[in-house]
């Protein structure tokens, strides 16, 4: 069986962030994580319910950052119904908040940085254990994997997680060369590798036409994609696929305003991914991916000119009737 990892990257905007009393983080949480829009809600209540009805795995990687400012209770409003639902809690990290936290700054420092990759290694264990014991203050259990806000780690974040205990982390994307992720790995590295004491788990992808890939996440594909690269790495072998998602993925933030072309991409996915055999979505804790070494790094589902030409003509309709997120 193929394991295809649905990943779920659950944050507050810091983007959206105007103040830090309870009306600002209602209303954070009301576009960035509920998604309330008068079509109803498009965030993760409306994922779990999907995946609940159709038998599927999903992980949440939850920023804990926010509750620099807003306190745990930002986290456990966001950790409860997602383990209520029998899914899993992963790590997440935005150090964007590290600006807005102040003096809340867990580091003696108060150094701010974009990502996780511009601090020193004893700032990063700082900086991770700190997420880490804030997210199981909200009630997670202890996490096992990590993902960096805007794939923003380097060599010394898996340093540093290992340090801590996290054997797993998915910051990694080969089909974005110029991503802030500064991991020593390229783009030939598709497949979980063992790497500086945790196992490295990147981030699917299919080819692109003229050369070099395209990532797996559901505002980058079209369902027909998706569903194709799926097939291609189960009928060659490859043990897992990790897709990537965001938990207001399916709306237009700013708007609150469902994007039906993402939702649809969304739903089919999930719906047939209930009926493919050879594959089974899986979580972190308990299923994580397998790693094996390889003889050749394997090879992304082919670019195909039609699948392109459809996407494009997609991505044109939901950009001009949606716009962006």
């Amino acid at each position: 069986m193929t394991k295809v990892f649905i990943t779920i990257d659950t944050e507050y905007s810091s983007g959206l962030y105007t103040g830090p009393g309870h009306t600002d983080r209602a209303e954070n949480y009301a576009r960035s994580i509920a998604c309330l829009t008068p079509e109803g809600p498009a965030g993760i209540t409306h994922k779990l319910e999907l995946f609940a009805r159709h038998g599927q795995k999903a992980v949440f990687f939850v920023d804990p950052m926010p509750a620099l400012i807003w306190g745990v209770a930002a986290i456990e409003d966001i950790v409860g119904p997602i383990l209520d639902a029998g899914q899993d809690v992963q790590l997440h990290c935005h150090t964007e908040w590290l600006a807005l936290a102040g003096s809340a700054n867990p580091l003696p420092s108060r150094r701010i940085g974009r990502n996780i990759a511009d601090f020193r290694f004893d700032e990063q264990c700082q900086l991770l254990a700190y997420a880490r014991d804030t997210l199981i203050a909200a009630g997670a259990p202890a996490p096992v994997a990590f993902r960096a806000g805007n794939y923003g780690a380097n060599d010394d974040t898996l340093r540093a997680l290992a340090a801590i205990g996290i054997g797993y982390d998915s910051s990694h994307c080969p089909a974005l060369p110029a991503s802030a992720c500064r991991i020593g790995l390229g783009p030939d590295d598709r497949d979980p590798v063992a790497r500086l004491g945790v196992i490295e788990v990147p981030i699917g992808s299919i080819g692109a036409l003229g050369g070099g890939q395209r990532h797996a996440q559901i505002t980058a594909l079209t369902l027909a994609e998706m569903l194709a690269a799926i097939h291609h790495a189960r009928d060659n072998g490859r043990s897992s696929f990790t897709l990537v998602s965001h938990s207001f993925e399916l709306i237009n933030r700013r708007k609150l305003a469902v994007n039906r072309i993402v939702r649809r991409r969304f739903t089919g996915l999930v719906e047939a991914l209930a009926a493919m055999p050879g594959v089974e979505t899986a979580h972190y804790a308990g299923t994580p991916p397998s790693f094996a070494r390889h003889e050749k790094p394997s090879v992304p589902l082919p670019a195909s000119a039609m699948r392109t030409g459809l996407r494009m003509a997609e991505q044109l309709v939901s950009n001009t009737l949606y716009g962006a997120l």
